[in-house]
């Protein structure tokens, strides 16, 4: 075991988990952009909604040069007005959301009741056995 990289056991990784992994620079923009674009969100719980580390996100989004946000100590205090007007727009479009997805769901239940009901798992031949007493 190398004392200097723990990680690694005569140039191979110790844990496969910790194998480096390779994304595609299409994944790495769409996490940079969901970053950018999702309000109030921390790198953290975008790297956790994707699977990757904060280190990697935040190195990816320091590349392309947008600005991470809750860093400063000396931030300019929020008006409690405006955050409250800002807290209720998002509670509106979190439920307006959460009652598409409902939606959504009520349909893919319907589709999978109906298509279940088109499927024959068993055949008639198979239906007929199982008055039968079982052979030993």
């Amino acid at each position: 075991m190398d004392t200097l990289n723990p990680g690694f056991v005569r140039g191979e990784r110790e844990d496969p988990l910790m194998a480096r992994k390779t994304y595609s620079a299409e994944f790495r923009r769409d996490a940079v952009e969901l970053y950018r674009v999702t309000e109030g969100a921390t790198i953290a719980q975008i790297a956790g909604d994707l699977g990757i580390t904060d280190a990697t996100l935040s190195a990816w989004i320091k590349a392309v040069g947008v600005a991470v946000r809750g860093r400063h100590a000396n931030a300019v205090p929020v008006d409690p007005g405006d955050e409250l007007a800002r807290l209720r727009a998002e509670n509106e479009r979190l439920r307006a959301r959460e009652e598409l997805l409902i939606k959504e769901k009520d349909i893919l239940r319907a589709a999978a009741k109906y298509f279940a009901g088109e499927t024959n798992w068993c055949s008639s031949s198979s239906s007929s056995s199982t008055t039968e007493t079982p052979s030993r």
